[in-house]
């Protein structure tokens, strides 16, 4: 099996999931969400023999922006919404 490496099978990149910033939050999220992926399907050539049908797919491409935003609502209570 062509194996996700294990740096991207980490659920929590870096242990935590306070940021400095909304933006890095983001970016948090977007990491999770991929990392969840790899973890749920660790075999790359799975994964890259269906990027062409989810890639495309209008319904896959809100899906996982669905999970993102799940995410990211996570992380910005984690932060308290980015005190002031």
């Amino acid at each position: 099996m062509n194996k996700v490496p294990d740096t991207e099978l980490v659920l929590v990149p870096g242990g935590t999931l306070i940021t400095s910033t909304a933006e890095e939050g983001r970016a948090l999220a977007i990491t999770m969400a991929r990392h969840s992926i790899h973890n749920i399907q660790p075999d790359l050539d799975v994964l890259k023999a269906g990027r062409p049908v989810y890639s495309t797919s209008p319904d896959s491409l809100i899906a996982v922006s669905e999970v993102i935003a799940i995410e990211f609502q996570t992380i910005a209570a984690a932060n308290s919404y980015w005190r002031k």
